[in-house]
C-alpha cells in the first residue's frame, strides 16, 4: 500500500515495454531473458477466475533449493517489486517467483468484487493453483503488507511444504492507524493523476484495484478481521519484518504475529523505516533474507 512517488522506470520491463500477451502467444512460447546469470521468465497459469501472470527469476544453479514465492501488497503487482526479486535470487541462490493476483497487473480482470475473505481465500484458491501450475513442492513465502497476511494463511494451510514464512509490513488486524492511512489515500486518489499512476501497472483494471483495497479495508464487516485464528497453525520458522514508522500499522502487528505463531519467530522491527523496507533498506533486507533462508532445506 505504498503511495509515495516511484521512479519512472521500474526494474525489468514496464507495462508499455513488456511483450504483450498476444506477442507471447504468437511466439508459441514463454518469454525468457538472461540478466547476469539469472534467467528471467514470464509465464501464465490458470487461476480460479482467469489466468495469472507469473515471473520467475532463476539462478544458474538452484542445487534443489526450494523457491521463494512473493505475495504483493494491495496496490502491487509483479512490476512493482522492481529489482528486489533479482537481488534476492542472487543473494540466496534460489528461484524467486512473483505473480499478479487476479485483477492486478497483467493477470486477467477479476470477474466481480473482491470477497471480504480474500486474504484466506488466496491460500485456498489461486496460490494452490499456482503451485500446481508451476510444479512447486516445497517453498518459502515472502509477503508484503496484505501479502503478509496471505503468506501466513498459505503457511498454515500447506504445512510441511512451507519451509519458512517471511512477512514484511504485514497487518495482523484492522487498526486505527491502518484505517487512517487508507482514508488519507482515498483522498489522495481523488486526483486523476494518481489513478493514472496506477494505470501504468494495472492498465484499465486500475479503478478496480483501488476500489478493492479501499472498499475492503473500510467495510464495516471487515473491522473484526484478524490473523488470530490462523497464526497458531503456522508450524514453520518465521521472519517478521516491520518498520517502526509504518504508516499503515504499528509495531503491535509484528508483535502479535511473533506472540501467536505456532513456531519460532525472528522479529525485526526496523528504526527509521516505513511501509516498504525492501525498497527503503534494500541491501539490509536482502542480506537479512539471505541469512534467514540459508540451511532451511
Amino acid at each position: 500500500m505504498d503511495l509515495r512517488p516511484e521512479p519512472d522506470r521500474p526494474s525489468g520491463a514496464g507495462p508499455a515495454e513488456a511483450a504483450s500477451e498476444a506477442d507471447v502467444e504468437a511466439a508459441g512460447r514463454d518469454t525468457e531473458t538472461r540478466i547476469d546469470a539469472v534467467t528471467v521468465e514470464d509465464r501464465r497459469v490458470e487461476g480460479c477466475g482467469g489466468r495469472l501472470f507469473v515471473r520467475l527469476w532463476t539462478p544458474s544453479t538452484t542445487a534443489g533449493l526450494a523457491p521463494i514465492v512473493l505475495l504483493h501488497d494491495s496496490l502491487g503487482c509483479v512490476e512493482l517489486w522492481r529489482d528486489f526479486p533479482e537481488a534476492l535470487c542472487k543473494a540466496t541462490g534460489r528461484r524467486v517467483v512473483a505473480y499478479d493476483r487476479l485483477g492486478f497487473g497483467r493477470s486477467d480482470q477479476h470477474p466481480g468484487s473482491l470477497a471480504l475473505d480474500f486474504i484466506a481465500g488466496e491460500a485456498q484458491d489461486d496460490f494452490a493453483l499456482l503451485r500446481q501450475g508451476l510444479g512447486i513442492d516445497r517453498f518459502i513465502l515472502f509477503g508484503h503488507s496484505v501479502g503478509g497476511g496471505m503468506a501466513i494463511n498459505c503457511a498454515a494451510r500447506f504445512g510441511k511444504a512451507c519451509l519458512a514464512v517471511i512477512t514484511e509490513s504485514a497487518q495482523a488486524f484492522v487498526e486505527d492507524r491502518t484505517v487512517r492511512g487508507i482514508e488519507e489515500a482515498r483522498e489522495l486518489f481523488r486526483d486523476p493523476g494518481q489513478v493514472d499512476r496506477l494505470k501504468r501497472y494495472h492498465g484499465e483494471k486500475a479503478p478496480w484495484v483501488l476500489d478493492a483495497w479501499i472498499s475492503s479495508w473500510l467495510h464495516p464487516a471487515f473491522a473484526a478481521w484478524s490473523l488470530k485464528s490462523v497464526l497458531p497453525k503456522v508450524q514453520c520458522p518465521a521472519l517478521v519484518i516491520h518498520g517502526v514508522d509504518d504508516e499503515y500499522g504499528s509495531p503491535r502487528h509484528p508483535e502479535m504475529i511473533a506472540e501467536m505463531s505456532g513456531a519460532p519467530v525472528q522479529l525485526e522491527i526496523m528504526a527509521d523505516t516505513r511501509h516498504v523496507p525492501h525498497r527503503e533498506m534494500a541491501s539490509v533486507i536482502v542480506e537479512m533474507l539471505g541469512r534467514f533462508t540459508a540451511g532451511l532445506d
